[in-house]
Parts: C-alpha cells; structure tokens; sequence
C-alpha cells in the first residue's frame, strides 16, 4: 500500500506539526507498524495494545530508516523526522489509511463472519473467485483490525475481488471491520455458542455477528446461516438471503469420509471434504457467488479445487493408522458436527480422541456432559480424552478412557488401537493436539 502525502492527509485528517511536505508532491509513502521489518522511506504507524505502545519505539524506526511517523502525543517530535502527523487513535488511522487504499482500488469485496467454519468458508470462497478474477483473501486466520489492514494493504492494483475473514472477541468489533472494509456481501457462517464465556448470551453473539451488516453497501446481500435469532435481529433494509441444510433446493447424493457430492438448485457440487456442516459452508459460498455473477461452472470448479487447511479435518497417514485432525478450534456445535460426520462415514475400526472446548462460560462443565451424551448415538472403538474439561465427556455405552496428559494418551493409541485405525482429533486450539501427531509420527 502507497499513499501520496495528499492522500494521507485526506484519508487520516492527520495534522502535521513537523515537516513542509506539499499535498501535491507525487512522492507516495509506504507504511510499517513494526520497527524491526520498517524499510528506509516508510512511514512508522506505532499501534497501541494492553501490554504495549508502538511510540516508544519511534526512534528506533526512524533509525532503521523511516521518514516520518504518526503520534497521539503533539510533543513527541524527533529531529531526525522529515514530518511528523498527530493523530487521535494510530490504529484507527490504519483503518483509514487501509480504507482510502481499498476504495482506490475498488475491488468487489465478501466479508465473512461466524461463531466456526469462518476460515473454511473464506478459503472456499477464495477458491471459488480466483477462478474469476485476481482475488486477495485475508491472510492466514489474520481477522482482527490489524488483520484487515495488512490485508487491505496486500491489495493489486489489478484486484478484483477481496475476501476478507472478521473474527471478534466482544461486541462493537465486527462493526469496526465492517466500517472499513464495506462489504458487497457479508456472510454470517452461524452463530453458535462459540465465545458464550465472553459475551454471556447466544443472543449476544447473534448480535456480535450480525454486525458485519452494518456497513454493506446498499445494492449488498446479507447471507446468513438460517438462525432463529439472527432473523430476529435481522433490520438489513436490503437483500437478505438465508441457507441451511433443510432447504428444499438441496440434496445430498453422496457422502464419504473424504468427499460429498451434493446437488444445489439444480447443480451438482463435489467438495474434497467430508460433512453436512462442510456442505453447508458451501452453501454461503454459492448464494455469494450467485449474486456476484459467477456461474454455477466456475462455482463448482472452484469448490472442487478447495481443500482442507491445516487441522481442519486434515487427513492424513501417521504408521499404521489414518488420522482427521480437526484440532484448529472446538465449541459444542462444532464438535457434534465433526463426530456425527466421522462416525456415520468412516469404516471400521475407528476411535476418537477429544481435549477441552475453551470459552463457555460458566456452564462449560455441562457442554462437555452434552458431548458425551449425544456420543451415545454413536458406535466406535474408543473414546479417548485428555484435559480438565474433557473428562465430563462419558458416554455410557462407549469404551471411554481419560487421560493426564498427551504423551500416556500416545502411548495408549500405539499400544491398543487396532492396525488400520481411523482417528479423529477434536479440541480447542490452546490443548495443542498437533503434538499428538508428532509424537504418534516417531
């Protein structure tokens, strides 16, 4: 992202209390938030967070090469800066300056928010529109404001769509993404109990979600999962389209450990990923290609060549067994989803490996109860779990063994589970299953 000196002012409102730098000099600026890859000529944006502040190192950028940075502070000015802008907040500056180099461009842009399958949704989606165009997708799981700016900053001047992934820890957030982004099409993948600890109500987090509509244009489309009470909350005065696995326009026609093939209005889609849930991502992805004007051809080619990202249902051939890691994140909806997929598709012998569900508040002992209940629908070799929270989960008719800690789980696997078994891995991020899978790859 370079911005003209004419170009920052107007996009920031900045005032510039160092520095005779003409608005009209053709001279454009990059930008840097961080002082250790900040290069000779950059412009220094120091961002502010709970545990630290950007402009105390504003001589350190300077030294590395920039020319000039922004500040909240009118008597912070260093010598050695050609011009120096003051602002009141440098991440909203960010946004700004982010927003300004956005709508130069003016890419068609899908902002895409939910409680889980946000960045599955995202990275079908990408798939699905560069097959009609240069398209920018967020980074990685990057879907914070500073998330947003580096993505917005990453944008061609040939771009033509952008996909852009809004997470959130508390109400106002998504609107703030929102706000800078200003979505063609927003997405809302669910609203589930995901974050309940933090925002109280799944009516909180209905709202949390629906943010993203804030700001979509007036010719957008909202499309969002078929939730009770986003419908409630629902004032988009534009157009809302609503997707689920009830809808009379689908038909699921195959369904392996691996793959569905499903027929949608009329279609036929083939994803290399197993699950009603994964069919209804899907879904949102088509509903927003419909409407941006891709054909159904180039949806599904596009679906067809996505695949899984690392631990999202992430299969793969550890020894002698066949492991799905579906490790990157958990929460109660989440969870039944991935079990109902793998234990009503996957041959036998099979057995699941489970670790705690993080963010539930204060009934998170009974969503582990739940799991452990609704697991008795089920048939599998083992239910093995390790953590503080994963021990509720005990099925009555399933062989189910707790664990203290990773390395006896591991041992237990390589001692007892069957030659050609098929493994499930499900838990939060923060109970780190991948050292599962290095210890069973020794």
């Amino acid at each position: 992202m370079k911005l003209n000196f004419g170009e920052i002012i107007k996009a920031t409102g900045a005032v510039v209390i160092k520095g005779d730098v003409s608005c009209e000099t053709p001279l454009s600026y990059a930008f840097s938030t961080d002082t250790r890859t900040i290069k000779s000529g950059d412009i220094y944006i120091p961002l502010k967070g709970e545990t630290f502040d950007g402009e105390n190192f504003i001589e350190n950028a300077l030294n590395s090469g920039a020319n000039g940075y922004f500040t909240t502070d009118n008597n912070k000015v260093f010598d050695k800066a050609e011009f120096v802008l003051l602002v009141k907040d440098t991440k909203i500056a960010y946004l700004q300056l982010a927003n300004f180099y956005k709508n130069k461009i003016n890419p068609y842009t899908i902002a895409i928010t939910g409680s889980s399958g946000k960045t599955t949704v995202k990275e079908m989606m990408y798939s699905v529109f560069k097959n009609a165009g240069n398209t920018v997708k967020s980074i990685l799981n990057h879907n914070n404001e500073i998330g947003l700016c580096q993505t917005l900053s990453n944008l061609e001047q040939d771009t033509q769509y952008l996909i852009v992934e809004m997470g959130m820890r508390g109400l106002g957030e998504i609107e703030l993404l929102s706000k800078y982004a200003e979505p063609d099409i927003g997405v809302i993948v669910n609203a589930g109990s995901a974050h309940i600890g933090r925002l109280g109500s799944l009516l909180n987090i209905a709202k949390a979600k629906y943010e993203i509509a804030k700001y979509l244009k007036q010719d957008g489309l909202l499309v969002a999962h078929d939730n009770e009470l986003i419908k409630q909350i629902n004032d988009y005065k534009h157009r809302t389209v609503y997707f689920s696995l009830d809808d009379e326009d689908l038909r699921v026609k195959e369904m392996t450990s691996d793959t569905c093939l499903f027929e949608y209005k009329g279609y036929e889609y083939l994803l290399n990923v197993s699950g009603e849930h994964n069919i209804q991502n899907a879904l949102s992805v088509i509903e927003a290609g419909l409407y941006a004007g891709l054909t159904e051809d180039v949806i599904a080619k596009g679906l067809a060549e996505s695949s899984p990202i690392e631990k999202r249902w992430d299969v793969k051939e550890i020894g002698c067994f066949k492991v799905i890691n579906d490790s990157y994140n958990s929460n109660p909806e989440s969870v039944k989803a991935a079990l109902k997929t793998f234990l009503s598709f996957t041959p036998n012998p099979k057995s699941v490996v489970l670790g705690d569900m993080g963010e539930l508040g204060l009934n998170e002992e009974e969503y582990h109860i739940e799991t452990g209940k609704f697991l008795e629908q089920f048939e599998c070799d083992y239910v093995l779990t390790v953590g503080e929270l994963a021990k509720y989960i005990q099925p009555k008719n399933l062989k189910t063994i707790h664990f203290e800690n990773k390395q006896d789980l591991v041992a237990f696997m390589k001692e007892n589970l069957e030659k050609g078994s098929n493994i499930l891995l499900k838990a939060s991020r923060f109970m780190k299953f991948e050292e599962i899978i290095e210890e069973l790859s020794k």
